[in-house]
């Protein structure tokens, strides 16, 4: 399943035109801002699909009975510039468990490049709802070899959520194809249409980890 949120008018589209602003863009601080404000607004909406169980809260006067999460959450992150964005998820799943892999592309000469998956920090995944989050889904494979390391070091969870800000086209239809349909709910802010030859989102926003964090060798 695919949900694409700039289909409906709602702030979130604020801060997504912000991010890919060049003139705001050039702000680091504002940049991871609204990078963790997307995640806000992508974790309440994931929020919905959650089990809930009713609970009884004893308040000052009374008693009030409360649907609350019967969930347990892992949040995986690819590093770097998913970390303002993992956070924007920590702030609403406070009690999830986190997970976090190290993705990068290692280009050749010709500026064809592989992807390598160099570090993973995760816990055990059965059963539970696993939060993916990459702010740029791109070409979809860094996000489908990470999802396949989590599975391998972690367990097979639930159900898995990815959420990015920006997805392209390609990107989706290769999350698609290479993961689980029954068991995977894909989330994006925005979808655009075209690749770079060198794999970046057009219109995009640019490279979100050197704009979050600053210039890498």
């Amino acid at each position: 399943m695919l949900h694409i949120l700039d289909k409906e008018n709602t702030v979130l589209n604020k801060f997504i035109a912000e991010l890919r602003d060049v003139n705001i863009q050039t702000d680091s601080m504002r940049f991871r801002r609204n990078l963790e404000r997307v995640g806000e607004v992508m974790a309440y909406e994931i929020s919905k699909t959650l089990n809930y169980r009713a609970v009884t809260v004893e308040t000052p006067l009374g008693e009030a009975e409360m649907n609350l999460p019967d969930d347990e959450v892992v949040i995986a992150t690819i590093l770097r510039a998913g970390l303002p964005y993992h956070q924007g998820f920590l702030n609403y799943f406070d009690k999830a468990q986190n997970a976090f892999v190290s993705a990068y592309r290692k280009y050749s000469k010709d500026g064809t490049f592989n992807v390598k998956v160099e570090y993973i920090s995760c816990c055990d995944l059965t059963d539970k709802v696993l939060i993916l989050v990459d702010p740029m889904l791109a070409t979809g494979t860094s996000l489908v070899l990470t999802y396949n390391a989590l599975l391998e070091k972690g367990g097979i969870p639930r159900h898995t959520h990815v959420a990015s800000v920006l997805g392209s086209e390609e990107g989706v239809a290769y999350a698609k194809k290479n993961m689980p349909q029954s068991k995977t709910t894909i989330w994006c802010g925005a979808v655009d249409q075209e690749l770079t030859v060198k794999s970046y989102i057009v219109p995009g926003l640019g490279d979100a980890g050197d704009l979050a964090y600053g210039d890498k060798l």
